[in-house]
């Protein structure tokens, strides 16, 4: 995911590497397991190749939601996938990738807190 009309399939994504990933069981898709993921994420990629995508309303967590509810997979007792969903469920149950993943994800974040109090303490 790499901007309007473009699909990094590639291993290469607009923001980096991910920093954090939420593991899903595919035994239990409903035909197919691993080509029956492999085969959603194919259409969703193709599906947002001709969509114009941002960063706030059709986005990569819209585009796995896409993904998820083309494989009818059930998972966290979510059935029906949208990016809001999605995005709560990585950020409350996902796990880092490593350390330096948790680093790039919150450093900016703690720079940004700590110059704000500074500035109030001065």
């Amino acid at each position: 995911f790499q901007g309007p009309y473009s699909v990094g399939d590639r291993g290469k994504m607009a923001f980096g590497t991910a920093t954090r990933a939420l593991q899903i069981d595919i035994t239990s898709l409903p035909a197919g397991g691993a080509e029956q993921w492999d085969k959603a994420i194919a259409e969703a990629n193709a599906e947002y190749r001709t969509r114009m995508h941002n960063i706030c309303c059709d986005n990569c967590h819209s585009h796995v939601a896409y993904a998820l509810n083309d494989m009818e997979i059930t998972a966290f007792g979510i059935r029906q996938w949208d990016m809001v969903k999605l995005c709560f469920l990585v950020f409350c149950r996902g796990r880092f990738l490593s350390l330096g993943g948790f680093v790039k994800q919150f450093l900016p974040f703690g720079v940004f807190l700590l110059i704000v109090i500074l500035v109030r303490l001065l």
